[in-house]
């Protein structure tokens, strides 16, 4: 299913997914979940936010049979059933065209649900809305209307932890029963949020449970990422040593959405040839451009909370939050205090609960570029 992908404005894309020359390495993940997903079972891709599960999401798509049909569905801006229901339809408008022959098929069944059609202003591409006050019978007509079709079909759904905040509190019941009957259409579903993801696919009281295999997306291996930016910046004419690579990476924290900007942002200077002071005026620089928001993130955290983040980002990593050594170090108060700041701050995002080759589980701040700014400013 290889396909012509526009050449980014920069080698080092932040958004959008150019094409296999562009993508680092993920190779194991790209073939553990095509493996699956051709042979028959559904999977589960969770990971941290901004690590590249979007973009592998379509590398996979890339790197497909010629003879499978890829759908991809981003829910996270969706609030309920009927806007699920509009994603579909319209990653189905974007996929099929209605000039070939299989396409005018799919339009017209999904003109039969009579909804509104019509074109983004900006795109051009179609956008649909149906008039529904129920949309599981919709939704379950497109998908079983998918089944019937000549070649087998992956649909991708990212966010998919989105529908846990529905209205509608029994949509993955419904949409798991409409799953278990297909033999033609099978489901990447893709999401950050591990803890809403454990409980859809691992709770044994959940329709979804054990109904897809799962895989957690990690940060790329150091030494794999500083050979791709080396091999980059050299593919235009630009010198990046390995160990300025390294240092760049180390400062990123190998995490692939901070990697990618800072990268990106070197790029930017016209030099042939860079120096350490370069890379470390473009991190200063992003650090700079979002200090407004640091410090915005600031007044939304309680004293005790920012101070516990402080403590977690000057750190680096945090493996025993309630030990006596840490909490005097930074003069945390109790353990109980912590302990509920912890929760606080995992359920605002802006901590996250990691795992290390060892098994051994520490936090750390979830944005890199917060916890660097944190580290130069208190």
């Amino acid at each position: 299913m290889q396909k012509r992908y526009k050449t980014p404005a920069n080698p080092f894309p932040t958004t959008g997914y150019y094409g296999p020359e562009y993508f680092c390495d993920r190779e194991k993940e790209r073939d553990q979940l095509i493996q699956n997903l051709t042979n028959g079972q559904s999977c589960l891709l969770y990971g941290r936010r901004r690590l590249g599960k979007t973009a592998l999401i379509h590398h996979i798509a890339d790197h497909l049979p010629s003879d499978w049909d890829f759908i991809y569905i981003d829910i996270l801006s969706t609030e309920n059933e009927k806007q699920f229901l509009n994603s579909l339809g319209t990653a189905l408008l974007h996929h099929f065209s209605e000039k070939d022959s299989l396409g005018k098929k799919v339009w017209a069944f999904i003109k039969t649900l009579r909804p509104s059609i019509f074109f983004d202003q900006l795109s051009g591409l179609p956008q649909v809305s149906f008039h529904v006050s129920d949309a599981k019978q919709p939704v379950i007509d497109l998908i079983s209307f998918l089944e019937q079709w000549e070649r087998p079909i992956i649909i991708a759904i990212d966010e998919f932890q989105q529908i846990h905040a529905y209205p509608e509190k029994n949509t993955d019941a419904w949409l798991r029963s409409v799953i278990q009957r297909l033999q033609n259409v099978f489901f990447l579903f893709s999401g950050s949020q591990q803890s809403i993801l454990n409980e859809l696919f691992s709770n044994p009281s959940r329709p979804f449970f054990k109904s897809a295999s799962p895989l957690q997306l990690k940060k790329i291996d150091q030494e794999v990422y500083a050979n791709f930016l080396v091999m980059i910046f050299k593919k235009y004419g630009k010198n990046l040593s390995p160990k300025l690579a390294n240092q760049m990476l180390e400062w990123a924290k190998c995490h692939t959405y901070y990697v990618q900007l800072l990268s990106n942002r070197l790029f930017q200077v016209s030099k042939k040839v860079y120096e350490q002071e370069d890379w470390q005026k473009c991190a200063q620089q992003i650090l700079e451009e979002n200090e407004s928001f640091f410090l915005h993130f600031r007044t939304l955290l309680s004293g005790q909370q920012w101070k516990l983040l402080t403590a977690i980002a000057k750190s680096g990593e945090v493996f025993q939050p309630t030990s006596k050594s840490f909490l005097s170090e930074y003069n945390l108060g109790s353990s109980a205090t912590v302990i509920k700041s912890l929760q606080a701050l995992q359920e605002k995002e802006m901590i996250h609960q990691e795992t290390n080759l060892e098994g051994t589980s520490y936090y750390e701040v979830n944005d890199v570029f917060l916890e660097r700014w944190i580290q130069g400013v208190y």
